[in-house]
């Protein structure tokens, strides 16, 4: 049923509130956003321990209550209830735009279904702030976000990303940046890609380069922060297509042995065709050879 939301007038509902906030720097706090959050009725948090610091600092006493993802269908309908009977609710999360690769879009489907307003504030965000420093294109981009945690289900989703024309931004924590940007190399090939780190933050940094040189950075260099991960889109050619039909399929172990066996190569011939077959460097595909 066609609903027209008009978020300045009046309403017998109370709004939902999406306060986007700082991804490390309070100073990128918005007037706005401290406003709403010393208006409203009540404020759900995802971490009501982070949220508070954040509180004391912009000195805003605005109770609390918790909306995180473990508690959110037990949480969500009593939000929504006071969303119904009048009061004003601001879903913040942890840091940066909820509902973004963090809990609340279930509360904002819920209010919605309530014909509650859903109010969204501008504000930060890791991803768009990584793409635009990026230097990558900007004109079209895709969000992943977090690929899933199992080797087996990150590969599958990266082969089915792998034509994608368009930048794409991925989260990803420290602990595993350097096998998720291995399997970038393997299934991606060569691509231009830059690591972002503690954005906003004091230790603020982009590595750009390479595929096959940001894993040889990672393999040498502790991770240690948040990282958002931006890759360029795929430039595929019938070329490419072509001689992708046999060996996508294969690991680069598998790829080397394949011409070992079938083509009499020797070890050195077979690691050096691979690594020209798949854009990689000969030294991470000797690497992984030798490594199994």
């Amino acid at each position: 049923m066609l609903w027209q939301q008009k978020s300045f007038e009046d309403n017998h509902k109370g709004t939902l509130y999406i306060v986007p906030t700082p991804i490390g720097n309070l100073e990128d706090m918005t007037f706005r956003a401290v406003r709403i959050l010393q208006e409203v009725d009540m404020i759900a948090a995802e971490d009501t321990r982070q949220t508070k610091k954040l509180l004391n600092h912009f000195q805003i006493r605005t109770p609390l209550i918790s909306y995180h993802e473990h508690n959110k269908y037990t949480s969500g309908p009593q939000i929504v209830e006071r969303l119904k009977a009048g009061e004003s609710v601001a879903l913040v999360s942890d840091a940066g735009m909820p509902g973004i690769s963090d809990p609340g879009h279930e509360l904002v489907v819920s209010a919605l279904e309530e014909r509650c307003p859903v109010v969204p504030l501008p504000g930060a965000n890791a991803a768009l702030t990584a793409l635009v420093a990026s230097g990558l294109s900007t004109n079209h981009f895709y969000f992943f976000g977090f690929l899933e945690r199992t080797k087996k289900e990150k590969k599958e989703q990266l082969e089915s990303l792998k034509k994608v024309r368009e930048t794409m931004i991925f989260y990803e924590a420290p602990h595993r940046m350097q096998e998720t940007l291995m399997m970038m190399h393997e299934v991606f090939g060569e691509r231009r890609v830059v690591l972002c780190r503690e954005l906003t933050k004091r230790f603020e940094e982009f590595i750009r380069g390479n595929l096959s040189e940001i894993v040889e950075w990672v393999n040498i260099h502790e991770m240690r922060g948040e990282f958002c991960i931006v890759v360029e889109g795929a430039k595929e050619t019938q070329e490419d297509e072509k001689t992708e039909a046999w060996w996508h399929s294969l690991t680069p172990v598998e790829h080397v042995e394949y011409y070992i066996r079938e083509k009499n190569f020797t070890t050195k011939e077979a690691i050096k065709q691979t690594a020209k077959d798949r854009n990689m460097s000969k030294r991470e595909v000797y690497r992984q050879y030798h490594r199994q």
